[in-house]
């Protein structure tokens, strides 16, 4: 488990003043396990394909990285992501999936029951 001020100490290392913004909601919901991977290092956060989502049992997913376009997905659900390819945009709005940013995500779910975390 990360504490609140590690993650603040990571947090000055970070530039990208949206990814500051979601850090900071992240460590004021106390949502420590998100705040962690969110400030680690940028080799680190996953890029996931939408044929991996298509596998994972949850309806509503958080991926701490990049969603790619490879594969195709056959089932309606929420993702959130740091990012997102053009391919990858197009085949989950083709499925009828809901695309958010994980800010959105965590100001419409504070606590995020019931989501998957990449």
């Amino acid at each position: 488990m990360i504490s609140k001020t590690q993650i603040n100490k990571r947090l000055e290392k970070k530039r990208n003043p949206e990814l500051r913004e979601i850090i900071t909601l992240a460590k004021a919901k106390s949502l420590l396990e998100l705040g962690k991977k969110l400030t680690g290092p940028t080799k680190k956060q996953s890029s996931i394909n939408v044929g991996e989502l298509n596998e994972i049992e949850e309806k509503n997913i958080i991926v701490v990285g990049r969603v790619l376009g490879q594969g195709e997905i056959d089932k309606k659900i929420t993702v959130a992501a740091l990012g997102f390819s053009e391919q990858a945009r197009e085949k989950l709005a083709k499925a009828g999936c809901e695309i958010r940013t994980i800010k959105q995500e965590i100001e419409k779910n504070p606590g995020l029951k019931g989501v998957k975390i990449l």
